[in-house]
C-alpha cells in the first residue's frame, strides 16, 4: 500500500508543469554587474506570469549554488546566497569570485515538469566611491561658493582616491561650456592662466566606472569677480528748489556690486547718509548743512579691488564778476556780461533789472546767452528808459551771489563830439611825443655841429684889425709872425695889431701918443 502510493507521486510528480521562467530562445545572456561587497539580486520570476513558484533552483557556471522549496522553506540561506519568495537569488556582500553564468529553474503547483531557464551573467566592480574638486587660490563666501579675482592664475584639480575595478575615468564640466578637461587617472588638473570671466560658474567632476558606468561627481560654483575699469564718478542735480542738491555717485561695470558711501572730509570723513552695496547712491544736502570749501567725497569700495577708489568734490560758492559800470548810446546794442567760473556746484545763473530784481525775459528787446562760464544780456535798440541798475544773479545749493551793473546812457550828439575831442587829443599827443623821440633820438647830432662851428672860429691863423678904410694901403706894412707851437700839440700865430692915425683922428691920435703906446698881442690855436 506504502509502495503503491509512492509510486502514484512520482507519476504525478514527473507531470507537473515548469513555469517559465524566463526566455530560453538561444539569445545572448543577460548582463548584470554588481559592486564588490555590496548585495546583487538576479531576477527569476516571470513578472508576465504573476505565477508564484513552487520550487525554485539556482545554478552557477553549472552547479547548483542554492534552491528552495516555496511551501516549506520561507528563506533559505546557503553561504551568501537568498532564494526571495519571487524566485530571485540575492548574493550578499559581492566577491570576485561571484562572476559568472547564472541560471533559474523553478516549477508551478500541480503542473508538469518542463527544464526551461533564464541565462544570466555577472560581473563585479568596485568603486568609484568619492570625488574630490578643488579649486585655488579662491576665496569662500557663507554660501559655500568660491570666488578668485578676474585676472589671477588659478589651479583646477579634480581626484578620486578610491581604487576602481576594472577601471574608471574622469571628467571635468563646466555648466553650459561643456567637457573642459578628462582623464583614466585617478587626477587630472589644468591650469587658468590669467582667469577670466569666462570660467564663472558651475565646476563639476564626474568620476565614472568604465563597466558598470557607476558615477559619482562633486561641483563647486566659482565666480569670477572684477572691478569697475573707471573711478566712481560724482555729479548733482537740483530740483525745484534751488536749496536743495542731489549728490549722484555712480560706479559700473563690476562684479559683484561695489559698496558706496559719502563722506565729510571737513568734518573728519562723517559719514552723510548710509552706505549701501549698490552701483549707485544718492544723498540729498539743504542748503542748512552746505559750507562754502566744504569737501566732499564718495568712496567705492570693492572685494577685488586692491584699493578704495574715490570722486571728491569741494563746495564753493558762487562769485559772478563783470563789468560794474557800462556807457552806451541811444539806439545802438549793448551787451551786459558776467562770469561765474567757480562756483560748485555750478550756479544757476539768471539776469534781472531796477532794485526790485524784476527778472528779464528772453525776446526781441533781450537776448541771453550763455557760453561756457560767461553769461551775456544783450539789450537791443537801447533807449533813455533802458538806462539802470541790471544785476546777475547765480545761485547753487551753497549760497546766492550777485553782480551789480549800473548801464548809463548817452544821446548819439555828444556821443559823436566826444569821439571827435578824444581823436584829436590823440593825435596832439601822438605828434608832440613823435617830436620829443626825434630830438631825443638826434641830439649827438645837434650837440657836434655847434662844437664845430666853435672850431671853425679859432683855427683862423690871422686876424687883421684896422680902424681905417684904407685897408689897402696898411695891409702890407702888418708883418706875419712866426707859428708858435702851443703845449697841447696845436699851433699857434702871434698876431700884432697898431692902430692906423687917420686923417679924421690925427689930432686926438697924437695927444695920446706921448702917454699911451698900445700893442696888443692876440693868439690864435691853429
Amino acid at each position: 500500500m506504502t509502495l503503491a502510493a509512492a509510486l502514484l507521486y512520482f507519476v504525478c510528480l514527473c507531470q507537473t508543469v515548469v513555469v517559465k521562467c524566463g526566455a530560453d530562445d538561444g539569445s545572448a545572456p543577460l548582463k548584470m554587474f554588481g559592486e564588490l561587497e555590496k548585495t546583487v539580486t538576479l531576477p527569476c520570476h516571470d513578472k508576465t506570469a504573476n505565477v508564484t513558484p513552487a520550487f525554485t533552483q539556482w545554478t552557477k557556471d553549472g552547479s547548483i549554488v542554492s534552491k528552495r522549496n516555496h511551501t516549506s522553506q520561507p528563506f533559505p540561506t546557503i553561504g551568501h546566497y537568498i532564494i526571495l519568495n519571487n524566485g530571485s537569488l540575492d548574493i550578499a556582500g559581492l566577491m570576485t569570485i561571484d562572476e559568472g553564468l547564472y541560471e533559474c529553474y523553478c516549477t508551478g503547483r500541480n503542473a508538469s515538469i518542463v527544464h526551461t531557464h533564464d541565462v544570466i551573467q555577472l560581473q563585479t566592480f568596485s568603486g568609484p566611491t568619492n570625488v574630490t574638486l578643488d579649486i585655488s587660490p579662491a576665496g569662500k563666501l557663507s554660501n559655500g561658493s568660491l570666488y578668485v579675482r578676474n585676472g589671477t592664475d588659478v589651479h583646477f584639480k579634480c581626484s578620486t582616491p578610491s581604487a576602481s575595478t576594472p577601471s574608471r575615468t574622469l571628467t571635468w564640466t563646466l555648466e553650459g561650456s561643456g567637457t573642459l578637461i578628462s582623464g583614466t587617472d585617478s587626477l587630472i588638473q589644468f591650469e587658468e592662466w590669467s582667469i577670466t570671466p569666462a570660467r564663472q560658474g558651475k565646476h563639476v567632476c564626474m568620476a565614472e566606472n568604465t563597466l558598470s558606468g557607476k558615477r559619482v561627481m562633486s561641483s563647486q560654483e566659482l565666480l569670477v569677480y572684477f572691478p569697475p575699469q573707471r573711478h566712481p564718478e560724482c555729479s548733482w542735480r537740483t530740483e525745484n528748489d534751488s536749496s536743495m542738491a542731489i549728490f549722484d555717485c555712480s560706479w559700473h561695470g563690476g562684479y559683484p556690486l561695489p559698496h558706496l558711501q559719502w563722506e565729510d572730509l571737513t568734518a573728519g570723513g562723517a559719514w552723510l547718509g548710509s552706505a549701501v552695496d549698490n552701483e549707485v547712491l544718492e544723498i540729498t544736502l539743504n542748503r542748512s548743512l552746505l559750507t562754502d570749501g566744504m569737501e566732499i567725497q564718495c568712496r567705492g569700495k570693492h572685494i577685488a579691488a586692491s584699493e578704495d577708489k574715490i570722486c571728491h568734490m569741494t563746495l564753493r560758492i558762487p562769485f559772478p564778476v563783470g563789468e560794474p559800470l557800462v556807457v552806451a548810446v541811444e539806439g545802438t546794442n549793448v551787451t551786459l556780461t558776467c562770469t561765474d567760473d567757480q562756483s560748485v556746484p555750478p550756479a544757476k545763473t539768471v539776469w534781472q533789472r531796477t532794485v526790485e530784481h524784476k527778472a528779464i525775459e528772453q525776446g526781441s528787446k533781450y537776448v541771453m546767452s550763455q557760453e561756457g562760464p560767461v553769461f551775456s544780456l544783450t539789450i537791443v535798440n537801447l533807449t533813455k528808459d533802458d538806462e539802470g541798475t541790471y544785476f546777475c544773479r547765480s545761485e547753487n545749493p551753497v549760497d546766492v551771489r550777485e553782480l551789480e551793473v549800473y548801464l548809463t546812457v548817452k544821446p548819439s550828439v555828444s556821443y559823436t563830439g566826444g569821439i571827435v575831442g578824444t581823436f584829436l587829443s590823440v593825435i596832439i599827443l601822438g605828434v608832440g611825443i613823435a617830436v620829443g623821440m626825434a630830438a631825443y633820438n638826434n641830439r649827438h647830432k645837434i650837440c657836434l655841429s655847434k662844437k664845430k662851428n666853435e672850431l671853425n672860429i679859432e683855427r683862423n691863423d690871422v686876424l687883421n684889425l684896422v680902424d681905417s678904410d684904407d685897408e689897402e694901403i696898411f695891409q702890407d706894412t702888418v708883418p706875419r709872425l712866426p707859428v708858435v707851437p702851443n703845449g697841447n700839440g696845436n699851433a699857434t700865430t702871434l698876431v700884432e695889431i697898431h692902430r692906423i692915425p687917420s686923417s679924421d683922428h690925427e689930432e686926438q691920435d697924437n695927444n695920446m701918443e706921448g702917454s699911451q703906446e698900445n700893442q696888443d698881442t692876440a693868439t690864435e690855436t691853429a
